[in-house]
């Protein structure tokens, strides 16, 4: 088959199936996760902001996290084609621009869907639905460095999807407690996104990209990501202790614990353990978060 038969092979419209791969359904599950611990940590939800929580479940997984992998893969086609060929826009599964007027669909359906749970809410996903967009497109591109990237990234993944949660159950703004845990997972979820960092590190390189494992070196940037978990972890299980949740703390203690046991393997091999290490770190951390959720509830 020649070049010019292969180019004109290619679909000219992307499938549904190729839609729904560029949206990455397997990674709306970090934020509809903090979401679900931000209702449940408001309490009670009354039978009328049951359609509010559901539709932020909607914004949350879908609408928000899917326009962030969709903008997140047509800013990154160039790297993709290094590191994994195989994507939806590298492979021309996903022809054209279409990758980016899938971005800008999934944005405005965002803040149409935001707009009709309340202010405080239209108000995060703006911000998180910014976030997005910063993180990949320029000029503002923050996952070229680490630092900027997985902070937004852990800001937008954990803490504005409880916070708004929250909001959305209540119908009015949180209490500081919820703010406060919200916030600490976020922090904690700059270790989860370096772990992510590590599968790219030759594409990274290559194309200037200063994620912390590129800055850091595989072994430093392995053991700030166990600590970048850990370290958020041990000041909730201190709030806990002080708002005399004493079982619930021992919970995420244990938890914690085992994070910590396993540190030492993923820094001794931090690219054949990243993985690993993400599977089952990631596993207790959000298993803290959702125990965390059930005791700060009213």
């Amino acid at each position: 088959m020649t070049v010019a038969q292969t180019a004109s092979s290619r679909p000219k419209v992307p499938t549904p199936g190729a839609v729904l791969a560029l949206l990455k359904p397997v990674t709306w599950f970090p934020p509809m996760w903090a979401f679900a611990c931000g209702a449940i940590s408001a309490g009670q939800i009354t039978s009328d902001r049951w359609l509010a929580v559901a539709l932020g479940v909607l914004l949350a997984g879908p609408l928000l996290c899917g326009t962030s992998q969709a903008v997140n893969d047509w800013f990154d086609r160039h790297v993709d084609a290094i590191n994994e060929p195989d994507r939806v826009i590298p492979s021309g599964r996903m022809p054209g621009r279409w990758g980016l007027w899938v971005a800008i669909a999934n944005s405005v359906l965002s803040m149409l869907v935001a707009s009709l749970l309340g202010t405080t809410v239209f108000i995060a996903a703006a911000v998180g639905l910014a976030l997005a967009w910063a993180y990949s497109a320029p000029p503002f591109r923050l996952k070229r460095n680490g630092w900027w990237g997985n902070a937004a990234c852990g800001f937008s993944y954990e803490s504005l999807p409880w916070i708004t949660a929250a909001a959305a159950a209540l119908g009015t703004v949180p209490g500081a407690d919820i703010f406060a845990i919200a916030l600490l997972y976020g922090a904690g979820a700059i270790g989860i996104m370096t772990l992510n960092d590590f599968k790219s590190m030759e594409g990274d390189t290559q194309m200037g990209i200063a994620s912390l494992p590129v800055q850091m070196g595989a072994r430093n940037a392995a053991l700030f990501a166990g600590l970048a978990m850990i370290v958020p972890q041990l000041v909730v299980i201190g709030l806990l202790l002080a708002w005399s949740h004493l079982w619930s703390a021992a919970a995420v203690g244990a938890l914690t614990l085992a994070q910590a046991v396993a540190l030492p393997r993923l820094v001794a091999d931090p690219k054949g353990k990243a993985v690993w290490y993400s599977a089952l770190g990631v596993g207790l951390y959000v298993s803290g978060m959702m125990i965390t959720a059930f005791a700060i509830r009213p």
